[in-house]
C-alpha cells in the first residue's frame, strides 16, 4: 500500500471518529489563541506526503522551507513511521532512572560516530530550547567540575535566536523578547553578530567580520575572563539571522578567543544540524572552529517527534558524573519512542546519501535564486549554505534599505507565495527593523523538478509581491 493511500485512509478513519475535525470553520480558534487580530485563517491540514502537503479542499502546497526548517525528510516517509510504531508497540516510555533502552543506545552511538571525534555523549531531550537549557546548564557543571565556581555568564550575539525559554531567551539577542521578559531573566552580554548586509560606513563583510570577532574579546575582558562561562552562537544563522555564513576568519578567531580565555564554545545547531547545509554538523565546514558543546534538533527528529540533544566529550561529562551526575532533566528524556525515531530519521539520512545531496540540491537551488535577485530589485541578497537559505527583502537595490516595518515585507511575500500553493517561511530581524527575509530550505529528499519548481514559483511571488509594495520605502 502506498504511503499517500495510508495517509488519506488515516485522516478519514481520525475524521470518521472525531466528526468535528472535518467541519472546523475556518479562522474558529481552538488552540491558537495568542494571533493577533486580523491574521487570515489557514487551510485545514488533510495529509502530506514527500514535499506536498494538502489541505482538506484538496489543495496541494510544495513546501519550500521544511515547514520551520525542521522535516528533513519531507513528509510521511515509511521508515521512520514503521519504526515509531514498532517502538511504540513495545514501550512508548520508559523511565531513564529505571530503565536503559536500546533505541537510545543506539541512536547515540550512531550520533556520535557521525558527529566525530570529541564528541562521545549525547543527552537526549524534547526540542531545541530544551537543548539549549541542558547545553548552559552543563556547561556550568563542566566549569564547576574543573574548579572555576566563578564562571557563569554566557556570551552570545545580538541579533540571535537560541529558544524560547526564560533561559533560552535570556542568551538571545531578541529585543522584543527581552522588552516583555527581560524582568524575568537574567541579562547576559551580548555582542555583534557578524552580518553581511547593511554594513557600518567604511566596513567591508571581512572587516565588519574582525570587529565582531575583537567585540567577543573586548566583552570577555569587559566582564572579567574569570567570570565568563561560554559563548553561544549559530555556525550557520537561524530565525535571527536568516542563513548568515560567517567568515571563515571570523570562526577561526572565535575558537582562539575562546581558548585563550578559557571559555566554553557551544554551537546552536538546532537548525544547521543534521546534514542541512551539506555537512552532518554546519561547523564540520571549517578546520579550525570545533565547539566544545553542540546543540541538535529540528532535523534530527524531522517532524515525527519532538526530539532534541547535546553533544559533549566524554572526559567533560565524566568530570561531571564523578561530581555527582549532571543536575538536569524532564520527563521526556531519553524516550524511547523519541530515540526510535531518531535512529530511523539518521539511517535513513546517511543510507539515502542526504547530507551530500543537500549540498548538491543546494548548489541549484542557490544558482536559481542568484539569477533571480539579478532581475529582480526587491532581492537584496541570497546567502546561506547547502539547504539552509534565506533571501532577505530591500526597498531599495542600492543601498540595501529594508522596507518600512509596517509594510510586512516579508508576509506579503509569503501569501503571495501562498496563492502560488508554495510555502515560505517568513521571518523578521529584531521585529523588521532590521530587515524581513524569508527562509528557502526544502527537505532534503526534494527532487530537482521539485527545485525547479520552487525557484519557478518563488520568482512569480517575489514579482508579486514587489507589485504590491509598489512605491513604499
Amino acid at each position: 500500500m502506498s504511503t499517500s493511500v495510508r495517509a488519506t485512509e488515516a485522516f478519514e478513519a481520525v475524521s470518521d471518529a472525531s466528526p468535528a475535525l472535518g467541519s472546523l470553520s475556518r479562522g474558529e480558534p481552538i488552540q491558537v489563541f495568542a494571533a493577533p487580530p486580523g491574521t487570515p485563517a489557514r487551510p485545514q491540514i488533510g495529509r502530506a506526503e514527500g514535499v506536498r502537503l494538502w489541505d482538506t479542499a484538496g489543495r496541494c502546497y510544495l513546501d519550500a522551507s521544511s515547514g520551520p526548517v525542521a522535516y528533513n525528510l519531507g513528509y510521511g516517509n515509511r521508515r521512520v513511521l514503521d519504526a515509531m510504531q514498532a517502538q511504540a508497540e513495545a514501550a512508548a516510555f520508559a523511565n531513564v532512572s529505571h530503565f536503559e533502552s536500546a533505541a537510545n543506545r543506539n541512536f547515540a552511538e550512531l550520533l556520535t560516530e557521525k558527529a566525530g571525534p570529541g564528541f562521545d555523549r549525547a543527552f537526549i531531550v524534547a526540542g531545541g530550547s530544551e537543548g539549549i537549557e541542558a547545553a548552559l546548564k552543563l556547561a556550568r557543571q563542566i566549569a564547576v567540575s574543573r574548579g572555576e565556581r566563578r564562571r557563569w555568564k554566557v556570551i552570545s550575539r545580538q541579533p540571535s535566536y537560541h529558544g524560547n525559554t526564560l533561559g533560552a531567551l535570556s542568551v538571545s539577542g531578541d529585543p522584543n523578547a527581552h522588552a516583555m521578559f527581560g524582568p524575568m531573566m537574567a541579562d547576559m552580554p551580548k555582542v555583534p553578530a557578524p552580518t553581511s548586509l547593511r554594513l557600518p560606513s567604511g566596513h567591508t563583510r571581512e572587516s565588519w567580520a574582525e570587529v565582531c570577532a575583537d567585540a567577543l574579546e573586548q566583552q570577555i575582558l569587559h566582564q572579567g575572563p574569570e567570570s565568563v562561562l561560554a559563548f553561544l552562537q549559530e555556525p550557520v544563522g537561524g530565525l535571527a539571522t536568516g542563513a548568515l555564513v560567517p567568515t571563515d576568519l571570523y570562526m577561526r578567531r572565535v575558537r582562539e578567543i575562546c581558548d585563550r580565555h578559557g571559555v566554553l564554545l557551544i554551537h546552536d545547531e538546532v537548525m544547521s544540524g543534521g546534514g542541512r547545509t551539506g555537512t552532518f554538523l554546519a561547523h564540520h565546514h571549517w578546520t579550525d572552529c570545533k565547539p566544545d558543546l553542540i546543540v541538535m534538533a529540528k532535523g534530527v527528529g524531522a517532524g515525527f517527534f519532538p526530539l532534541g540533544l547535546v553533544l559533549a566529550g566524554r572526559e567533560d561529562v565524566e568530570r561531571v558524573a564523578r561530581g555527582g551526575g549532571f543536575m538536569h532533566g524532564h520527563t521526556a528524556l531519553a524516550s524511547p519512542l523519541a530515540c526510535a525515531v531518531g535512529l530511523a530519521v539518521l539511517q535513513e539520512t546517511l543510507e539515502r546519501d542526504l547530507v551530500s545531496r543537500a549540498g548538491v540540491l543546494g548548489a541549484r537551488l542557490r544558482a536559481g535564486m542568484d539569477r533571480i535577485a539579478q532581475r529582480l530589485p526587491i532581492v537584496g541578497e541570497v546567502r546561506g549554505k547547502g539547504m539552509l537559505m534565506a533571501i532577505e527583502l530591500v526597498a531599495d537595490s542600492d543601498e540595501k534599505r529594508p522596507f518600512p516595518i509596517a509594510a510586512q515585507a516579508g508576509a506579503m511575500l509569503s501569501k503571495a507565495a501562498m496563492e502560488l500553493d508554495l510555502i515560505l517561511y517568513q521571518r523578521r530581524t529584531n521585529g523588521g527593523r532590521d530587515g524581513d527575509w524569508v527562509m528557502l530550505s526544502p527537505p532534503l529528499v526534494a527532487t530537482d523538478a521539485d527545485i525547479d519548481e520552487i525557484l519557478d514559483k518563488t520568482e512569480r511571488a517575489l514579482e508579486a509581491a514587489s507589485d504590491r509594495l509598489g512605491g513604499v520605502s
